[in-house]
């Protein structure tokens, strides 16, 4: 309290001003004439008493601080003693470096401080350095443009030739403090990485500043086989200021525009939709219409375009599922994957194929020995939030010459070894742990040791043979896929990296009777990677997502791992 009291000019800073004013009467200065910079030598020694004696140890104070920069000096001749003597307009530099939310703190100090941050500077360079926001509500004077006539971005979903028009905004008065408080700050807990909850199918979603909007943006793998394309997304919803203290909320599903939305955050990392006018949604040739035009943007293409009997039963399915869920949708926080110089690739989001269920996106990560790949995305047989591949970095794979790689016997032969040793280390490793289970409670604790050993051993021989591997097999090695292997895209590299033993999930319709099933994990380049399951005789090819997702990184490795264990345990 001492240093606001100093600042704003009260408390002892105030007591000094009235000594150095009664100083300079009794120099012989008016309060408003020009400081006298001669000293009087009879004055200087005259006086006597304590006030002669405070006068001298005050100028030996002020001579001992620095001399005050020019542009430092107030119109008096001297350095201002407290912030309310500095010119506004450094007043709002310096509060606009502040974060936004010690702002309305700061506004309660003083009269003079709250006048000043109602100064719309402030709050521009606020939404701009922690939200990204590049609009321009106030165009300069010159140019003779009204804040009414200010353009703002809207979605028009009828326009397929681009993302945006143009229009006029309903406001006429609109402030960046009030985009930061009743926009910005107030649904700042919905921005990032989500995965809404569609039963098996999943998704991924992206809550985005863009513009002066808030919009969730849906992500959606390219059309099947082509995996190497880029991603296709959609707005979901967004929201605005259409009035000064008021944010609008607008669903975007649907093709007859943005309609009156609602959105609820449930509790941490967790919100959810709701759409008041699912009127919106339906078309006038009805289901079938709906259903025709679904299919044209999840597949591109017909249902005549598509032969195969269990696969057109697969689609129908996933449509008349997901439709139940246009109206309302629960979101939970996904975190993208955190990244160390020891990681095989750059861990992030990669696009997969997964035979006739198209196209889905999976999420590796690297836990040590191990690298997992988690389905965002997923369909009846493995739901979204299972882990689809896990790949064992300790044990890799010499694969074959070329033309003994094309004999599926000769590979599966070369898998099943490694699988059995697979097995007997994971045994060798449980009877160690019995072992020294029993030995623990019979001897007394610093015995204990050798279990924190052990498992950095095991850390250090998995990153070993991990290094091991890059070193001995050459920079790249002729690959192509064995005879009977099916490849929904046969245009996979012929060249890979290296390759390691890895389990792939298998399970029925419904996720039923789950089993782990051997296979081939093959790194193509930084970009891509592909998966042998040698039960199902089937190759997925993936390819890294290029796309720089907002606010998705997670806080901790803690963190991403809880996610990781929440969203599986909710897809069991």
């Amino acid at each position: 309290m001492a240093v606001c009291a100093r600042l704003c000019g009260v408390g002892p800073a105030r007591g000094c001003r009235r000594r150095g004013a009664a100083r300079e009467q009794r120099r012989g200065g008016g309060g408003d004439s020009e400081p006298d910079t001669d000293t009087d030598p009879e004055e200087a020694g005259g006086g006597g008493g304590a006030s002669a004696e405070d006068d001298e140890l005050t100028e030996r104070i002020e001579c001992a601080r620095p001399a005050p920069h020019p542009a430092e000096v107030g119109p008096n001749g001297r350095a201002p003693m407290s912030l309310l003597e500095l010119p506004p307009e450094l007043l709002v530099q310096i509060f606009g470096s502040l974060p936004g939310t010690d702002l309305p703190s700061l506004a309660r100090v003083c009269t003079t401080f709250r006048r000043i941050l109602r100064t719309d500077t402030i709050w521009r360079r606020r939404c701009r350095e922690e939200y990204g926001v590049c609009e321009n509500l106030r165009k300069l004077e010159i140019t003779g443009v009204s804040c009414r006539d200010v353009y703002a971005k809207r979605i028009n979903p009828r326009v397929k030739s681009g993302r945006f028009m143009k229009i006029l905004p309903d406001y006429e008065h609109m402030e960046y403090r009030d985009v930061y408080t009743c926009l910005l700050h107030r649904y700042r807990h919905i921005l990032g990485l989500w995965q809404p909850d569609i039963g098996p199918y999943g998704g991924l979603l992206n809550v985005v500043v863009d513009g002066l909007f808030i919009i969730g943006w849906m992500y959606l793998p390219p059309h099947d086989p082509h995996v190497d394309d880029p991603m296709r997304f959609k707005p979901l919803f967004r929201i605005h200021l259409m009035e000064r203290k008021s944010a609008t909320v607008e669903c975007m599903y649907g093709h007859k525009g943005p309609h009156n939305g609602h959105i609820q955050i449930v509790k941490k990392d967790e919100f959810s939709t709701k759409c008041n006018q699912t009127d919106h949604h339906r078309m006038s040739g009805g289901r079938q219409e709906e259903f025709r035009t679904w299919l044209r943007e999840e597949w591109g293409r017909t249902l005549e375009d598509i032969f195969h009997e269990h696969m057109q039963e697969l689609i129908l399915m996933k449509f008349i599922y997901t439709s139940q869920y246009d109206n309302c949708l629960t979101y939970r926080r996904i975190y993208l994957p955190p990244s160390s110089p020891e990681d095989l690739i750059k861990p992030g989001l990669f696009k997969g194929t997964y035979g006739s269920h198209g196209l889905e996106i999976v999420m590796l990560s690297f836990h040590g020995r191990k690298a997992k790949g988690t389905k965002i995305t997923g369909d009846p047989n493995i739901p979204a939030g299972q882990q689809t591949v896990e790949i064992d970095l300790a044990h890799p794979l010499q694969l074959p010459d070329i033309e003994n790689l094309r004999d599926f016997s000769e590979l599966s032969r070369i898998v099943l070894e490694v699988q059995e040793q697979v097995r007997r280390e994971e045994q060798e490793e449980e009877q160690r742990r019995e072992d020294e289970d029993r030995f623990q409670q019979a001897a007394t604790p610093p015995a204990a040791q050798p279990q924190g050993g052990g498992g950095a051993e095991g850390e250090e021989t998995a990153s070993g043979a991990e290094q091991a591997a890059q070193d001995k097999a050459p920079a790249s090695q002729p690959f192509v896929l064995p005879m009977g292997v099916i490849s929904r895209n046969e245009d996979y590299p012929r060249t890979c990296r290296v390759c390691f033993y890895g389990t792939g999930l298998i399970a029925g319709h419904g996720f039923t009777s789950p089993e782990r099933t051997p296979g081939v994990f093959v790194l193509f380049d930084d970009d891509r990677f592909g998966f042998i399951w040698l039960e199902l005789k089937s190759f997925s090819l993936y390819s890294r997502i290029k796309v720089s997702f907002q606010n998705a990184e997670a806080p901790s490795r803690e963190a991403f791992d809880e996610m990781l264990k929440n969203i599986q345990s909710l897809a069991t």
